[in-house]
C-alpha cells in the first residue's frame, strides 16, 4: 500500500466512526427532550403536592374553628343552664337554640374532618407520584452522562447502559400516574 492509500483508509475508517457517533449523539438529544419532559411533570408534581398540602391544612384550620365554635355554644349552654333566671321560658328558648346549632355543627364537624383526612390521602399520592418523577429523572440524568460518555470514548457499552437506564427511568416515571 503506497502512503496516499493508507492516508485515505485512515480518514474512512475516521468518517466511519464519526457516522456512528452520530447516532449516539441523536439518542443523547432524545435522552434530554424525555429527561426535560420528566422534569416538568415532577415539578408540576411537586406543586401538586404543596397545594393538597395547603388545603389540608387549611381544611383542618376549618375543622378547628367548628370545633371551638362548638365546645364555646356547649359551654355558654352548661352556665345559661345551671344559673338562675326570673325568665325561665327564655332560658329553655334560647337552650333549644343552642342545641339545635349544636346539632347542625356536630354534623358540620364531623364533615370538615372527613374532607380534610380526604385532602391528607391526596397529599400523600402526590407525594409518592412526584418521588417516582424524581427517580425517573436520576435516572434519565445518569442515563444522558453515560451516553456522553461514549462520545468520549467511542465504546458503546455507555450509549447501551444509558439506555437501559432510560428505559428505566421511562418506566418508573410512567408508573406515576397509575398511582391512586
Amino acid at each position: 500500500m503506497e502512503a496516499s492509500e493508507i492516508h485515505e483508509f485512515s480518514e474512512q475508517l475516521q468518517e466511519g466512526s464519526e457516522k456512528g457517533l452520530t447516532h449516539v449523539s441523536l439518542i443523547i438529544a432524545v435522552l434530554a427532550v424525555l429527561l426535560a419532559m420528566i422534569t416538568v411533570l415532577g415539578h408540576r408534581a411537586h406543586s401538586k403536592t404543596m397545594l393538597a398540602e395547603t388545603r389540608a391544612a387549611d381544611q383542618w384550620n376549618e375543622y378547628q374553628s367548628r370545633k371551638l365554635r362548638l365546645q364555646q355554644t356547649q359551654i355558654a349552654s352548661d352556665l345559661l343552664s345551671l344559673q338562675p333566671s326570673s325568665n325561665s321560658a327564655a332560658v329553655e328558648a334560647k337552650l333549644a337554640t343552642y342545641k339545635a346549632q349544636m346539632s347542625k355543627w356536630q354534623v358540620e364537624v364531623s364533615q370538615s374532618a372527613g374532607e380534610a383526612r380526604n385532602l391528607e390521602s391526596d397529599v400523600e399520592v402526590a407525594e409518592r407520584q412526584a418521588s417516582r418523577f424524581d427517580l425517573g429523572e436520576a435516572l434519565l440524568q445518569i442515563a444522558v452522562i453515560l451516553a456522553s460518555i461514549t462520545l468520549l470514548t467511542r465504546r458503546h457499552r455507555y450509549v447501551v447502559a444509558g439506555v437501559v437506564l432510560a428505559l428505566a427511568g421511562v418506566g418508573i416515571a410512567g408508573s406515576a400516574f397509575l398511582i391512586r
